[in-house]
């Protein structure tokens, strides 16, 4: 069964379209606006071997805000909604990523129970015109919809762009492990017998 979701979100502040499938080959088709975002989002689908589609329409004149979270909020209720009633997953998902000087690790689990922690300073308040403060609005949001336990962990680094990519690739990596099905595991891992 292909394991996909589509999503829309329309408020005030931002129309949004996006679609995944979990069981991709990495393509990436992203309209957001917001263009750090984009360029995370595409490396977010290759290395978790996503496809994702993403097109998103904001009040970007504002700023970034609106638009970073509810694309957060649409990728996380896509993923929860593509997984199912997660019934042969891993569960469990950790990467370490090294992105040159810095090294990020991220660890989730898909267990209905959501939760977000996040260690580790970013040097700088931007990149480009994208307010970094923006990307913990992101992962919390995205931790929030997809009801996921889900820790990030910045090492070190000096290099905040570094420093991001290096998150939003170990993310992927991470969910690439936590959604993979194995056929060893009969129905869903947990002792209480639903996720």
């Amino acid at each position: 069964m292909e394991r996909m979701a589509s999503i829309e979100r329309k408020t005030n502040e931002t129309n949004i379209q996006l679609t995944l499938a979990i069981d991709g080959e990495g393509r990436a088709n992203l309209e957001t606006g917001v263009p750090f975002l984009t360029h995370m989002l595409d490396l977010f689908t290759k290395h978790g071997q996503f496809n994702l589609t993403v097109d998103a329409k904001g009040d970007t004149e504002v700023d970034d805000h609106h638009t970073t979270e509810d694309i957060g909020i649409c990728l996380g209720q896509a993923l929860r909604e593509a997984l199912g009633n997660k019934r042969g997953i891993k569960r469990y998902g950790n990467a370490f990523v090294p992105m040159d000087e810095a090294l990020a690790q991220v660890v989730v689990d898909l267990s209905n129970r959501p939760h977000f922690e996040m260690r580790g300073e970013l040097p700088a308040q931007k990149v480009g015109t994208f307010d970094t403060e923006l990307v913990h609005e992101f992962l919390w949001k995205l931790a929030l919809e997809a009801r996921m336990n889900l820790h990030v962990i910045i090492h070190y680094g000096k290099n905040t762009h570094h420093m991001i990519e290096a998150v939003f690739k170990a993310l992927a990596r991470a969910l690439d492990e936590a959604t993979t099905v194995d056929p060893r595991i009969k129905g869903v891992p947990s002792t209480k017998g639903m996720l």
